[in-house]
């Protein structure tokens, strides 16, 4: 930290999830667990998609890149966060802190587009199926992506050159586990109404545009199935849309509540829970959704794991 109150610090000291000590070690061992859980889950979701002819489509290339977002935003916050739980006090340098806050912004919004993307891709397979392959061409998708990580980039940097403006005096320590957004607002010593108002419509275009074209083609998606006269191909369109309608509402409620309320309406504490939920609960779980319930990749894990045992 600078010597005067009136310089800008040059590192922060990330306060974690608690300050008990006896709560400090089980949770090192349970978040180490979570993350461990995230990387195989993940990467072995890469992998099957990666190794399985059957699994290139559309709606898996799209999987493919929400698991590798998946597992980088994770590993952006969990091994620091795991620090904390073992080291007196966590220091990131002001570099660091916004290095990991660029990063975490930019997989956190791309993810909110990706999720967006793919329930286009159900839409057009649902709905218009005979024009499936041509409307979701290799051109098409890869267009698609460029406009998730474009959209993810440009957030990212909005949000940390709203940060870059401010100025952190005397008091260094962030009250969260990462560096985000809202703990780094209210450290600063002169951030204002402006600043806030950025945070607001930004995340407001970021999780707002994504959840219309969500709730879109999941509208277009339901008036199609009430067309199917059997049951069997309803059942089997609704079993499709599942995992993905699971994934939406755990990563978009959490996030809502975590940001698009007033900061007196969730002090930062309750923040800090919440955020928990995206950060480390919903990576953890969505290759699980996406495997657990999809017959596609079981019968991938089945050939893989028969090609392993054969070799």
């Amino acid at each position: 930290m600078a010597a005067d109150n009136t310089s800008s610090v040059t590192e922060f000291i990330l306060a974690g999830l608690t300050n008990q000590p006896g709560l400090q070690l089980p949770l090192f061992f349970l978040f180490l667990g979570f993350y461990m859980v995230t990387v195989l889950g993940n990467m072995g979701l890469m992998t099957l998609i990666g190794l399985n002819s059957h699994l290139h489509t559309p709606m898996y290339f799209f999987l493919f890149n929400l698991s590798f977002i998946d597992f980088s935003y994770s590993s952006t916050i969990i091994p620091k966060m795991l620090m904390s739980f073992v080291s007196k006090k966590n220091i990131i340098s002001y570099t660091g802190c916004m290095t990991q806050f660029f990063f975490f912004g930019f997989f956190v919004v791309s993810e909110c587009f990706i999720l967006s993307a793919m329930a286009y891709d159900r839409y057009v397979a649902i709905c218009k199926p005979l024009l499936y392959m041509v409307s979701m061409s290799p051109q098409v998708c890869l267009f698609l992506l460029l406009g998730v990580y474009g959209m993810g980039a440009l957030a990212a940097l909005a949000h940390t050159g709203n940060i870059l403006f401010l100025t952190f005096c005397a008091d260094n320590l962030v009250n969260h586990y990462m560096c985000d957004i809202l703990p780094l607002l209210e450290l600063s010593c002169n951030s204002s109404y402006m600043n806030n108002l950025v945070v607001f419509a930004v995340v407001g275009i970021d999780i707002g545009v994504p959840i219309v074209a969500i709730f879109l083609s999941y509208g277009f998606i339901l008036s199609s199935i009430f067309h199917i006269s059997s049951t069997e191909g309803r059942s089997k369109a609704f079993s499709t849309c599942s995992s993905h309608i699971i994934a939406v509402c755990l990563f978009f409620g959490s996030g809502i509540f975590a940001y698009l309320k007033p900061p007196s309406a969730v002090p930062l504490d309750q923040g800090k829970v919440c955020s928990l939920f995206y950060t480390v609960v919903v990576p953890m779980l969505n290759p699980l959704i996406y495997s657990l319930r999809n017959k596609d990749v079981k019968l991938a894990m089945k050939k893989t794991l028969g090609r392993i045992t054969f070799s």
